[in-house]
């Protein structure tokens, strides 16, 4: 599978994102900031970090990782969160850079500040 970012920018997407010869797709439903417990964390920061590391938990399940991801979705409960929630996103993703789309919206619990999905491919 090749790959290639379109017009990248510094804050950890592009603007499109080119899959070639991908055998495999993986779509991630939209991953909550909620422990398996149900426990969800106060902070936007804490709640962020954990969506985050939901979704990693969702692609290694289906034999993927971060390095995979072709295009990502998050839904912002306010727009209030949207600097650190690029920031963390940043930290998280590194040099990789997928499609994104940010969207802020009414989130189905009003716990949670955020919800993010993800589509792979390998």
């Amino acid at each position: 599978m090749r790959t290639r970012a379109i017009d990248p920018t510094q804050t950890s997407y592009a603007q499109a994102f080119e899959v070639e010869g991908a055998s495999r797709w993986l779509f991630v439903s939209g991953q909550v900031p909620a422990d398996r417990d149900g426990g969800v964390p106060q902070t936007f920061g804490d709640q962020c970090r954990l969506a985050w590391a939901n979704v990693e938990r969702q692609l290694a399940a289906g034999g993927m990782g971060l390095d995979n991801l072709v295009k990502v979705t998050v839904f912002l409960s306010d727009r209030l969160y949207r600097d650190e929630n690029m920031r963390i996103r940043h930290e998280v993703l590194e040099a990789r850079t997928p499609a994104l789309t940010v969207i802020i919206t009414g989130i189905y619990d009003e716990a949670w500040l955020l919800e993010i999905e993800a589509v792979a491919a390998g």
